[in-house]
């Protein structure tokens, strides 16, 4: 049989990615009737083909990684007891599938992969509870195309306000709906009916061939003129462990959640380094400290005292939980327009866009900013810290000649007249 191999996580990890409109099928050696689906997209799906009755049948157990090699191998055994017996899953996952409500299958998405897997879960759950919820008693199949397509017109064209509680029993009233809010609905029905397809549900996705509306990129980052006067702000700020929150998340480029919990426990001056243990993606990432950011967590160690946390809060966290009205403030006095669309992951892009303005390659770039991509992931795993250091240091010392900052007193924003 072609596409023979035996299942382990190299072997499946390593799988080319067919051509765009291909499928491509792999046999495991070591269970019968288990298969690998590999899909244009990188998408792979474990299944079950056998004859059930003399008749072919396919049965989807679920993704990999999400599903295990291990449970995919247990899960064939448990269906081939059945049908050992004269049962038929097949028939029996059909019968019950065709009967699922949006609101069954999107509590089970809930519980078997968004809780699981993504860090994002309640915003999916928001997103359901706000757009979708009032589908929850609609059959699967009963949900189509045009519906959806209705609908994300709808969400897109009626944006406004709607009032809530935090978890703190707090007064709450956000924005909801447009373009952006539309297309994230879009993506979470396709997921969610995919997933439903993987549990067995013999239906097609009504999410298919659905474009999204064009969104604005968020390429915003700080411009050489601003930066003198921005610098400037950052020094006036009386609030020093915010202050130095957002001078620390320029210096590092790190994601605004793990700059905010970082610890002392994460960080080696003697290295230079600082080690966050999970990253947005998943991974861990060793961020250089670059020499400024190393002056900043000197003078950050005196002023924490025995604080476990680099930039301490008085909230249940125990660290520093929202900086937004200090950044604020920040972009007021250096005169910074559209602070609606400035935030601060603003820092995070300037730096990767400095890196690129002083000739960093997208590889060092995408190394110091800890970014996950099929493509460039084996050559940023090549890379050492030395080069991404020299780089970063590069850009940082560019950003500080813009802003008319003495590099040797940064930490300190002494600003050259």
């Amino acid at each position: 049989m072609a596409n023979e191999l035996n299942f382990t996580k190299k072997s499946l990890d390593s799988l080319p990615i067919p051509a765009i409109g291909k499928r491509v099928k792999y046999h495991d050696t070591s269970t019968p009737h288990l298969t690998l689906r590999v899909t244009h997209t990188g998408s792979k799906s474990f299944v079950l083909y056998r004859k059930i009755n003399g008749n072919p049948e396919r049965i989807t157990l679920g993704r990999y990684p999400s599903m295990t090699i291990d449970q995919a191998r247990k899960m064939v055994a448990q269906h081939n007891g059945a049908i050992a017996t004269g049962s038929n899953p097949a028939e029996d996952r059909r019968h019950l599938s065709q009967e699922a409500t949006l609101g069954e299958v999107f509590d089970r998405f809930m519980v078997e992969y968004a809780k699981p897997h993504k860090k994002s879960w309640e915003i999916d759950e928001q997103r359901y509870n706000v757009h979708l919820v009032h589908w929850q008693n609609k059959k699967l199949s009963a949900i189509k195309k045009q519906q959806v397509q209705k609908l994300l017109v709808y969400i897109a064209d009626n944006q406004r306000m709607i009032e809530g509680v935090d978890k703190a029993g707090r007064r709450k009233v956000k924005k909801v709906g447009g373009k952006g809010a539309s297309n994230q609905i879009l993506r979470l029905l396709r997921k969610v009916f995919n997933m439903a397809i993987d549990w067995g549900w013999d239906g097609d996705n009504p999410c298919t061939r659905i474009k999204e509306y064009k969104s604005k990129s968020r390429d915003r980052f700080l411009e050489g003129d601003e930066l003198p006067k921005f610098f400037e702000a950052l020094a006036e700020e009386p609030n020093t462990t915010a202050r130095d929150y957002i001078l620390a998340s320029l210096l590092t480029g790190a994601r605004r959640e793990n700059v905010l919990s970082m610890r002392w426990d994460q960080v080696n001056l003697d290295r230079g380094e600082w080690f966050i243990p999970e990253t947005k993606n998943g991974e861990s990432q060793r961020v250089p400290l670059i020499s400024a950011m190393h002056d900043l967590l000197k003078d950050r160690k005196v002023e924490c005292g025995d604080s476990d946390w680099v930039f301490p809060g008085h909230g249940a966290s125990g660290h520093l939980a929202n900086p937004d009205k200090a950044w604020k403030r920040i972009l007021n006095r250096a005169g910074i327009e559209d602070a609606r669309g400035t935030w601060l992951h603003d820092l995070r892009r300037s730096m990767g866009s400095w890196q690129a303005n002083t000739g960093a390659s997208l590889a060092i770039i995408g190394k110091s900013l800890n970014h996950k991509n099929i493509n460039t992931t084996a050559i940023y795993a090549r890379l050492a810290m030395d080069p991404v250091r020299e780089s970063m240091e590069k850009a940082a010392g560019a950003m500080f000649e813009a802003g008319g900052v003495r590099k040797d007193s940064v930490v300190n924003m002494e600003v050259v007249k």
